[in-house]
C-alpha cells in the first residue's frame, strides 16, 4: 500500500453483515491488506486487536441496543450517554486507542415511539452542545477524540442503511454544533455514504468541515454495499481530498458486504490506497 491513507475494517460488517468473520479472522485479513485497525470492536475483543499488532480507530459508545437512537440531543438519555462515553474514553485512554463514537440521537422524546413528540432542532443542538462540554475537558485529559456521526434519514429499506428519526442527518447542523463546543477533541464522523445520500457534493463538503473531521467512513451508494461500479460514487478524488485538506485520521471500510467479503474488500481497500 501507498500509506497515505490509513484504512480501518469495521468490525460488525463483516462479523455480523458479512461473512461472520471472527476478531481473529479479521484482524489477519486486515494485516494482509495493510489496514491499520478493527474499529467499532467492544473491549472484549481488543486484546486481540492488539496481539496483531493493530489499533482500535474508533471505539463504540457503550449504548445497549442501537447506540445511535438514544443521543446527546435528548435529556432523558443524556445522562447515562455521557457516563458510558466517559467510561469508554477511560478504556480508550488505557488501551492507547484514538477515539470513541457519539450520536445526537432520534429527535423523539421517547426513541422508540415517534408518537412522544419531537425535539426541536434548535432544543437538539442546545442539548449536544452542553452536553459534549461535559465531558470535553475528560477527553482532553485522557488525549481521546469524540467523533460526533452524521446519518442519513431517507433509506428506510434497512435499519443499518439509513436511519430515519436521526436528528444529525445534515452536515452543516452536525458541524455546527462540533464547533459551537469548541474543543479540538470533539469532531464529527464524516461518512461518506451518508453524506451523499443526504447532501451530495461530497468534495465540497469535506473542504467546507476541514476544521472539524475526525474520522471518515465509506460506502458505495444507493444501498451501502461494495465500493464497486455499480454504486455512484468516485471514491479516489474523494480520498485525494482528504488528503489536501491535511487529513491524517483513519478511513473506516463500513459497507455492507452482498457478494464474497474478501474480494468485495480488497477492492474497496484498492480503491482508497491512492
Amino acid at each position: 500500500m501507498k500509506g497515505r491513507i490509513k484504512q480501518s475494517l469495521v468490525y460488525w460488517c463483516y462479523n455480523i453483515a458479512g461473512d461472520q468473520w471472527d476478531i481473529e479472522k479479521m484482524c489477519q485479513i486486515a494485516k494482509e491488506l495493510g489496514c491499520k485497525s478493527i474499529e467499532l470492536a467492544d473491549p472484549d475483543l481488543w486484546p486481540t486487536i492488539k496481539k496483531h499488532g493493530l489499533t482500535n480507530a474508533l471505539a463504540p459508545n457503550g449504548m445497549p441496543g442501537a447506540p445511535f437512537m438514544r443521543g446527546f440531543n435528548n435529556p432523558a438519555y443524556q445522562p447515562e450517554v455521557i457516563t458510558r462515553t466517559s467510561q469508554m474514553i477511560d478504556a480508550c485512554a488505557e488501551a492507547g486507542f484514538p477515539a470513541v463514537i457519539a450520536f445526537n440521537g432520534y429527535k423523539w422524546r421517547d426513541a422508540d415511539d415517534p408518537t412522544s413528540g419531537e425535539i426541536s432542532l434548535e432544543e437538539g443542538a442546545d442539548n449536544c452542545v452542553k452536553g459534549l462540554k461535559q465531558i470535553a475537558g475528560h477527553a482532553e485529559k485522557k488525549g481521546v477524540t469524540i467523533c460526533l456521526e452524521h446519518l442519513n434519514t431517507r433509506d428506510s429499506s434497512h435499519p443499518m442503511k439509513g436511519h430515519p428519526g436521526y436528528q444529525g442527518d445534515d452536515v452543516d447542523y452536525v458541524a455546527n454544533i462540533v464547533r459551537r463546543v469548541g474543543s479540538h477533541r470533539v469532531k464529527m464522523l464524516f461518512d461518506i455514504y451518508h453524506v451523499q445520500v443526504m447532501n451530495g457534493d461530497v468534495i465540497r463538503r469535506i473542504e467546507e468541515c476541514k476544521d472539524v473531521i475526525g474520522h471518515v467512513h465509506t460506502a458505495g451508494c444507493p444501498g451501502r454495499g461494495e465500493l464497486d461500479e455499480h454504486q455512484e460514487i468516485n471514491f479516489p478524488p474523494i480520498l485525494r481530498k482528504l488528503l489536501d485538506i491535511g487529513y491524517t485520521g483513519y478511513v473506516g471500510q463500513e459497507y455492507i458486504p452482498t457478494r464474497d467479503a474478501l474480494a468485495g474488500l480488497r477492492q474497496a481497500v484498492s480503491l482508497c490506497d491512492v
